[in-house]
């Protein structure tokens, strides 16, 4: 049985990991238990997920008030899991390493918007946490492809001419950036 995904073509997914829970209604009852249990449940969400799909995938935590002084990174089940320092945020954390992403293909996930502006100021693509949870739900069907991923062809599907209309200009083609966005987003 062939592996369902090429690892050349990886994205590393960073999650902003309490912007996740929070937006989340399953993982914030799940934080209701305590702060550690929607830790662990998201980790256990975002490991099945990087399994299924075949991404690099880290979660960033805050630690910035009471947290550890240095920033700490841990792994689990596959997952790289990193708790800022004292004194860091998780989305100073998060645009650190999108700057230190520039030039790979990665994705953020936040639906804070400083985070997103970073995130695609870097060079990447950002998705709001509800969609990312949306699609990781999705991922658990990993294997079938879904109608989005059968035909590379159909990325730029509106500038196809419809029946019953006449060409009444040049197609507008997506920026550069939008087709490696759509692509990007195409993966998880």
């Amino acid at each position: 049985m062939g592996c369902p995904f090429s690892f050349e073509e990886t994205m590393h997914i960073i999650i902003d990991g309490y912007n996740l829970i929070r937006q989340s209604d399953s993982l914030r009852r799940v934080e209701r238990l305590s702060l550690e249990a929607g830790r662990y449940e998201l980790i256990r969400r975002v490991a099945a997920y990087r399994r299924s799909r075949g991404h690099r995938a880290t979660v960033v935590f805050d630690g910035w008030m009471t947290g550890p002084a240095h920033e700490e990174r841990h792994r689990r089940d596959g997952v790289h899991i990193v708790y800022s320092g004292r004194g860091e945020t998780a989305d100073e954390v998060i645009r650190r390493m999108a700057r230190a992403e520039r030039g790979s293909e990665f994705i953020v996930v936040s639906s804070d918007r400083e985070v997103a502006a970073g995130a695609m100021k870097a060079g990447g693509v950002a998705i709001s946490s509800p969609e990312f949870e949306r699609r990781m739900g999705e991922g658990e069907t990993a294997g079938m492809p879904r109608g989005d991923e059968i035909y590379e062809e159909e990325e730029d599907e509106d500038l196809a001419p419809r029946p019953g209309t006449a060409k009444k200009g040049a197609a507008r083609k997506r920026s550069k950036r939008e087709r490696q966005a759509r692509r990007s987003l195409r993966k998880l």
